[in-house]
C-alpha cells in the first residue's frame, strides 16, 4: 500500500491575546490529535467518538452512590419506610384473614332471645360458661382414654358466671347440686309449656331443655342477667389443653380417683389434655365433693386462660391455628357472641388468675334435699346488686 503522507501545516506561533499555554504541544501545533489528549477518548464510533471530535465523558466514580456512573444515592429511608410498610400490610392481612376464618368456625347455636322473662341488664358483661359430658365426636378408644363413659346425651359437669367489670372480674361456681326452682318454659322442640318445677337440682335445667332453659334458671334463681353462653365439651377441652402444649398447674394436695383417671401427686406440673380433664371431673376424691371440685375447675380455666391469652400464643400462628382448630369447632356459643366476644372472656378469666377480681362458689347454706346444696339467699341477692352496679365484690363463701 501507498504511504500517504499528510500534508504539512506550517507551525503557528501562538497569538498574544491568547497567553502563553504551558500546555501547549509540537503535535497540537501542528493539527495532529493523537486521541490521548486531556478529556479525548475513544467513543462507539471509533476514534474521536461521533467523529465530531467530541468524545464521552468516562464513568466517573461517585462516594455517595458506593459505585460508577455518579448515580442518584440510595435512600435507606425510603427502603425501610416501604418495608415497613408492606409488614404492616402483611400483618393485618393475616390478622383479618385468621379472625375470617376463626369466626367460621365458631358454632352460633344457642338463641338467647328465646329466653323469657328476663332482668335488666347491668354495668358488667356476665357469661355462663359450661362444661359439658358431650362425647360427640369421639371414638370408643378416646372415651375409653378420657374416662368418660359411653352414655347418650349431655348434662352440664360445670357451670360457672364470669362477671367482667370495671371494678374486677369474679369468677363464680355454681353447683351442679344447687337445689333451685326451674321455671315455667315452652318445649323447644315439642312447643309444649311446662309449668315451674320447685325443688330440682340445677343440672336439671339443661338435661330438660338445653342451653335456653339453663339460662332462663340461673336468670330467675340470681336475678342476674346472662350476656353470653359459651359450652364446650370433653373432647374440645382435651385438644385446647394438647393444642397449647399442656398447662402448668401447681396441685396443692395430691389425689386419686379411679372414675375421673386422677392420680396426681402434689406440685408445680404440666397437665395434658386427658390429665386436665381428669383433674377439672374429679369429685369422689373430695370429702365437699362438689364444692371442692367446682374449685378445682376455676383454678384450671383461670390457669388455661392466663396461658392462652398471651402474644406467645396469640402472635405464634403455630400455636394459634392448632389451638382454635382444636377448639372452635367443639366450643357452643349464643348466636350473637362474635370472636372478639370470647377473646374479652377468655381475658378476664385471665384477669381474675392475675388477681384483677376474685373467684368463690355460689354463697351456700347448707345441705338440701338429694344430697343438694341450698344457696344463702341474702348474700346471693347482695353478690348480684354488686355485679350489676360494677361495684368491687365484697360478697364471700364460706365453701
Amino acid at each position: 500500500m501507498r504511504h500517504v503522507q499528510r500534508p504539512q501545516v506550517p507551525q503557528q506561533p501562538p497569538r498574544h491575546d491568547q497567553g502563553y499555554n504551558p500546555n501547549f504541544t509540537q503535535a497540537q501545533a501542528s493539527g495532529y490529535d493523537s486521541g490521548y489528549n486531556t478529556g479525548q477518548v475513544y467513543g462507539p464510533q471509533g476514534r474521536g467518538g461521533d467523529g465530531g471530535g467530541h468524545g464521552t465523558v468516562p464513568p466517573q466514580y461517585s462516594p455517595r452512590s458506593g459505585g460508577p456512573g455518579g448515580g442518584a444515592p440510595v435512600d435507606w429511608r425510603k427502603r425501610i419506610k416501604v418495608g415497613s410498610i408492606v409488614l404492616v400490610v402483611g400483618v393485618l392481612a393475616w390478622g383479618i384473614g385468621t379472625y375470617a376464618w376463626a369466626s367460621s368456625q365458631m358454632r352460633n347455636e344457642v338463641d338467647l332471645s328465646k329466653v323469657i322473662e328476663r332482668p335488666e341488664e347491668g354495668d358488667c358483661t356476665t357469661y355462663l360458661i359450661v362444661g359439658s359430658d358431650s362425647r360427640e365426636g369421639m371414638s370408643a378408644e378416646e372415651k375409653k382414654k378420657l374416662h368418660t363413659g359411653s352414655a347418650e346425651g349431655k348434662r352440664t359437669d360445670s357451670m360457672m358466671i364470669l362477671a367482667a367489670c370495671s371494678s374486677g372480674n369474679t369468677m363464680i361456681s355454681l353447683p351442679r347440686d344447687s337445689w333451685v326452682t326451674i321455671p315455667s318454659f315452652v318445649g323447644s322442640e315439642s312447643g309444649k309449656q311446662f309449668g315451674p318445677r320447685g325443688g330440682s337440682k340445677l343440672n336439671a335445667a339443661y338435661a330438660m331443655d338445653g342451653p335456653e332453659l339453663l339460662v332462663r334458671t340461673v336468670e330467675y334463681n340470681t336475678g342476674l342477667r346472662i350476656d353470653h353462653y359459651a359450652e364446650i365439651g370433653f373432647a374440645g377441652f382435651a385438644n385446647i389443653v394438647d393444642a397449647l402444649g399442656g398447662v402448668e398447674m401447681n396441685i396443692e394436695k395430691g389425689f386419686k380417683d379411679k372414675k375421673s383417671g386422677a392420680d396426681f401427686q402434689a406440685g408445680q406440673q404440666t397437665l395434658n389434655g386427658e390429665q386436665a380433664l381428669a383433674f377439672v371431673r374429679t369429685r369422689y376424691a373430695f370429702a365437699q365433693s362438689d364444692l371442692q371440685r367446682t374449685k378445682n375447675q376455676q383454678k384450671f380455666l383461670s390457669a388455661l386462660a392466663n396461658q392462652a391469652a398471651t402474644p406467645g400464643t396469640i402472635l405464634n400462628p403455630f400455636t394459634l391455628y392448632p389451638t382454635l382448630g382444636a377448639g372452635l369447632d367443639t366450643l357452643i356459643v349464643d348466636k350473637d357472641m362474635s370472636l372478639y366476644d370470647l377473646g374479652k372472656m377468655f381475658f378476664a378469666m385471665k384477669g381474675v388468675n392475675s388477681g384483677d377480681g376474685r373467684s368463690m362458689n355460689m354463697p351456700i347454706a347448707g345441705g338440701a334435699p338429694q344430697g343438694s346444696l341450698k344457696w344463702d339467699m341474702p348474700k346471693v341477692k347482695e353478690l348480684v346488686r354488686q355485679i350489676q352496679n360494677d361495684e368491687k365484690v365484697t360478697v364471700t363463701s364460706d365453701r
